[in-house]
């Protein structure tokens, strides 16, 4: 499992383009869970690998949705130069297994999915990079890296 994260983690850095004159950061190696399943098509339904982009921009805020049994997910309102944009990342308990804290103000960068969510643009991510620390949150399909694990 760990060297299928690795290479997830590798191939979506490999795909996302860095910003004109920005240097490339070094990736935080992605932490597995343990008792992972393997993924379920399921988290992927509204990613569609066609709309990908990379959008780069500063955290205006951070929303938990939901909730339940397995926690809430985690939305940003990024201001990125195109105007504010709705990103979806995944659920709170696996960005904090992942050491990955976001705050308002924080400058980040995105890679992921266009997409329309409830009549809405969003961008579902697959790679969120902030600082020095890119987290792979999704496969190049869009397939959940957190899929078959549970909140610890």
């Amino acid at each position: 499992m760990k060297t299928t994260i690795a290479l997830s983690l590798a191939a979506a850095l490999a795909a996302a383009p860095l910003a004109a004159g920005a240097e490339e950061a070094p990736a935080a190696p992605a932490r597995p869970c343990a008792g992972a399943r393997g993924p379920r098509a399921r988290g992927a339904r509204l990613y569609d690998p066609g709309t990908v982009t990379t959008l780069g921009g500063k955290i205006a805020a951070v929303q938990q949705v939901g909730g339940g049994r397995r926690g809430g997910g985690v939305h940003l309102s990024l201001e990125a130069p195109e105007g504010t944009v709705a990103v979806h990342l995944g659920p709170s308990w696996f960005l904090q297994e992942q050491g990955l804290t976001l705050a308002a103000g924080d400058q980040v960068e995105i890679t992921g999915s266009r997409v329309s969510f409830r009549g809405q643009p969003a961008v579902i991510a697959q790679v969120v990079k902030k600082g020095d620390t890119a987290v792979a949150l999704r496969d190049l399909q869009g397939i959940p890296v957190w899929a078959g694990c549970g909140p610890r």
